[in-house]
């Protein structure tokens, strides 16, 4: 009788440690994944982000796709590691964030912008890279609030310098390589096309609007900070009824919040209401896209809109 007990008593407990290994989550993974650039040929790789629970689930999960900042741009290669420092890669990745995305994270071209002297460029060094840790999380960066007035006021004159330079050096040069990554990404991994969001801070900001301009069918709903649309931009867009968030800094002096107005007021002229803008008054250009990457509300949004 005390034979079978225990007999009963250690089926109990490894039936029980089966159930807890099954219940286990699959890690995340951050992938590279090579490819060749369409635009020089060049041997690249990108960063594939896998949520967790990828590996066990056989749902389609949605694909978000990051385009960072200027001083994030690089080779492909030795330089990808700088594409983690902002954005979602770096919440999901760096701070281990459960957000249920495949996060699909290319990096721009240098176009030799590191020979114009920017200093965010020309000085950066790879310490500023977090480093994601075997526990726990690094510390976030401290909140930096300026003391810039605010200078919302609408202005239509968009600068011509400005749209020459985001042309010459942006995301817009790069858009077939863009649209692979993603349509690889639903051939090869578990992922639902009904279901592509696009996202980007600063040049990936108006790289979001230049990249759902030229395929706004790819994309269920986009998500441009602190970059504003193009007047060239915005007719497509109004056309597919693609939903927006945009938002900016009321204390951005890089990419001023007067410029965000003329192409959502544009947009609406159009027919398209499915636009929001948020001014953040209080933030300035990198306290805005922190704000917005490290709350909830963005992903919330995105993940509410399917095609």
């Amino acid at each position: 009788m005390k034979v079978t007990s225990y007999l009963l008593i250690i089926m109990s407990v490894f039936i029980t440690s089966c159930s807890s290994i099954n219940l286990k989550k699959s890690e995340e993974q951050l992938v590279r994944v090579p490819y060749t650039s369409s635009l020089d040929n060049a041997e690249r790789e990108y960063f594939l982000y896998l949520p967790k629970g990828y590996e066990e689930s056989d749902k389609d999960w949605p694909i978000l796709m990051f385009l960072h900042g200027n001083g994030e741009r690089g080779n492909g290669k030795s330089e990808l590691d700088y594409v983690q420092i902002h954005g979602p890669l770096y919440e999901a990745w760096v701070q281990k964030r459960d957000l249920p995305f495949i996060i699909i994270a290319p990096q721009l071209h240098m176009f030799d912008m590191d020979k114009l002297g920017i200093d965010y460029i020309t000085n950066r060094t790879t310490a500023s890279i977090p480093r994601r840790l075997e526990v726990g999380v690094p510390t976030r960066p401290e909140p930096r609030f300026t003391s810039k007035k605010l200078h919302s006021l609408v202005n239509d004159s968009i600068p011509e310098v400005t749209i020459n330079f985001i042309n010459k050096y942006g995301w817009n040069n790069v858009q077939e390589d863009l649209i692979n990554m993603i349509d690889n990404t639903l051939k090869d991994y578990k992922s639902d096309d009904k279901r592509v969001y696009l996202s980007g801070l600063s040049f990936g900001g108006f790289g979001t609007w230049q990249t759902a301009s030229k395929y706004p069918d790819k994309f269920a709903a986009i998500n441009p900070v602190v970059g504003y649309a193009f007047p060239d931009l915005i007719k497509p867009i109004a056309e597919a009824k693609l939903p927006i968030w945009n938002i900016a800094g009321g204390k951005d002096t890089a990419v001023p919040a007067e410029y965000f107005y003329t192409g959502v007021n544009k947009l609406k002229e159009l027919g398209h209401h499915k636009v929001r803008l948020t001014v953040h008054e209080d933030t300035d250009h990198v306290e805005t896209w922190r704000r917005v990457y490290g709350g909830q509300d963005i992903y919330d949004w995105l993940l509410s809109h399917s095609k």
